[in-house]
């Protein structure tokens, strides 16, 4: 894929910024967010120590970097929009925890020194990027050698009819969508920088189709062209995402996977 223009992706970030500031309320209040069994699989999974120093990058409003807090020495998240920063800060006070520490900025340009983490993570964010082994790539930089790298996202299916209708509607419903990439993708990019085959674990993310039109800022401000979309998606599961009517409500599940791995060297 050739990389974008510094034009494209200005113009990128600034619909992400944009889209992030108007859904971060939502978003922030969102129970798949913060749905506590799921936290615990990507923590769990990043094995982490009392002593450790976490990174969330992309970290919206705070639920993986406190999940964490209660975990490690120092838990950092940073994001590229200031309004779900907010919401991460208002999270913390709450929770009580003050172990924590927030930053302003993009995933491509990370503001550590080499070697700052034991445990680096992203969780929901990959999507979004333009250029996502380039973000991998940072991750990694900042991680310790014996770090442990941790990558969370939906997945499209392997079908290419079914995984280009759910873009198609993701790119709809949330214009800072990139692409949902199928699962070897996401597993491919631990192999492009020299990490062993990563540990995944997997879960779904239940979806109900008025929830999703009610939070989301379609194309146009079209919520009735995405509530229809997502609707003729049911017959013959179009997206791969288990479409199914119960009454008068559309389900759904967005397949989800946590994949980790061990940063070598000495």
């Amino acid at each position: 894929m050739t990389a974008p223009s510094h034009t494209a992706e200005a113009a990128h970030a600034a619909t992400i910024v944009d889209q992030f500031t108007r859904q971060a309320p939502g978003f922030a209040a969102a129970p798949a967010l913060h749905n506590q069994a799921a936290l615990d699989l990507l923590v769990e999974a990043a094995r982490p120590l009392d002593t450790d120093a976490s990174l969330d990058v992309a970290c919206g409003p705070g639920s993986v970097v406190v999940a964490f807090a209660a975990r490690v020495r120092q838990a950092v998240g940073l994001d590229a929009t200031e309004a779900m920063l907010e919401e991460a800060r208002g999270l913390a006070a709450r929770a009580g925890v003050g172990n924590v520490a927030w930053h302003r900025c993009e995933a491509y340009a990370l503001p550590f020194a080499d070697g700052s983490f034991d445990i680096v993570s992203c969780r929901f964010a990959f999507h979004h990027l333009q250029e996502p082994a380039r973000a991998f790539a940072e991750m990694v930089r900042v991680a310790r050698p014996g770090a442990r790298i941790v990558l969370c996202d939906a997945f499209a299916s392997d079908d290419p009819a079914k995984a280009a209708a759910f873009n198609a509607m993701e790119r709809f419903r949330d214009p800072s969508t990139v692409e949902f990439r199928p699962l070897a993708f996401l597993r491919g990019l631990f192999a492009v920088v020299g990490l062993p085959e990563p540990e995944a674990r997997f879960y779904q993310v239940p979806a109900e189709r008025e929830r999703v039109v009610a939070l989301a800022f379609p194309v146009g401000g079209d919520r009735a062209g995405l509530r229809a979309m997502l609707g003729a998606s049911v017959e013959g599961d179009t997206m791969g995402v288990g479409a199914r009517w119960d009454g008068d409500t559309m389900l759904f599940a967005y397949p989800a996977a946590v994949m980790v791995a061990v940063k070598g060297g000495a």
